[in-house]
């Protein structure tokens, strides 16, 4: 039986969903959970004709997407704790979501990730891809998708 479940958690309402049954599924089992954020990079400057100016410095970008992450991570322990299950949580600053909740999972000795089947919908997902099929075909752990 699992022990210690990782959640990615992006604060979005199917994210908000999937941290409700993963609190549900860690209470039945007995586990405990570790919340994660991947905190997105500072964006690179795109320098030429038609280039946005960003007022934002890094530093900037940094503390708002630390206090993001927080507050993102907050709201996920407070409905473990209401539904008595342990927790932690952590966040990490990485450009590759995927690579930084499978590095989360072995950093923290979890022997399961609980994700959402997908995030973005429609052309960004397709473009992107999805995290969770990045998780599901490079994580050693194993990984339940939840939809």
């Amino acid at each position: 039986m699992f022990k210690h479940i990782l959640v990615p958690t992006d604060g979005s309402a199917l994210s908000d969903s999937t941290v409700a049954r993963a609190v549900s599924f860690a209470k039945e089992t007995g586990a405990r959970i570790t919340f994660f954020y991947s905190q997105p990079d500072f964006p690179m400057p795109i320098y030429g004709e038609g280039a946005l100016i960003d007022p934002t410095t890094p530093e900037q970008f940094a503390k708002s997407a630390a206090s993001e992450a927080e507050a993102i991570l907050s709201k996920a322990r407070g409905a473990a704790e209401a539904a008595g299950v342990a927790c932690d949580s952590d966040t990490a600053v990485n450009e590759v979501p995927y690579e930084a909740i499978i590095d989360a999972a072995d950093r923290h000795g979890c022997d399961l990730i609980f994700m959402a089947s997908h995030g973005r919908r429609g052309i960004a997902g397709l473009l992107l891809g999805s995290e969770t099929q990045k998780v599901l075909t490079h994580s050693k752990t194993p990984v339940l998708v939840y939809r």
